[in-house]
């Protein structure tokens, strides 16, 4: 049972997942306190004079019915920024490893083609005479 749990822990996936969940989490830090501190004041200029931002308010005098148009600015720029980041950071380098290191699927014969050359191998020892395994 704990060599089938360690199996599946060894996966590539699995490893990969673990591995991009940490960065994601790294970098959704680092991202957030960039568009905090450059991002959302510079929003905050196209929302005139209104003290709550960029966005417009459905019903005057009441600031609960304000619908704040800035942080959704800034959570899709957050996105970009984290999606850039994570292919640019993780994705390429992982894609030139593999390449550069990895076993090339064109190289490696499948399962029938294997069994041929087993069985012509076996074919010519039998022919040349020896009938040993």
């Amino acid at each position: 049972m704990l060599k089938g749990f360690k199996d599946f822990l060894m996966r590539g996936n699995i490893v990969d997942l673990a591995v991009a969940v940490v960065m994601g989490t790294a970098f959704v830090a680092v991202v957030t306190a960039f568009t905090d501190g450059i991002v959302t004041p510079l929003l905050a200029v196209f929302g005139g004079t209104n003290q709550l931002g960029l966005g417009f308010q459905l019903v005057a005098d009441k600031p609960a019915t304000f619908i704040a148009i800035g942080p959704i600015i800034t959570a899709g720029i957050d996105f970009v920024i984290i999606a850039a980041l994570l292919y640019f950071i993780v994705v390429v380098p992982a894609n030139k490893a593999k390449k550069m290191w990895g076993a090339k699927a064109d190289d490696a014969l499948t399962d029938n083609e294997l069994l041929r050359e087993i069985r012509d191998l076996l074919a010519e020892r039998t022919a040349g005479g020896r009938h040993e395994l």
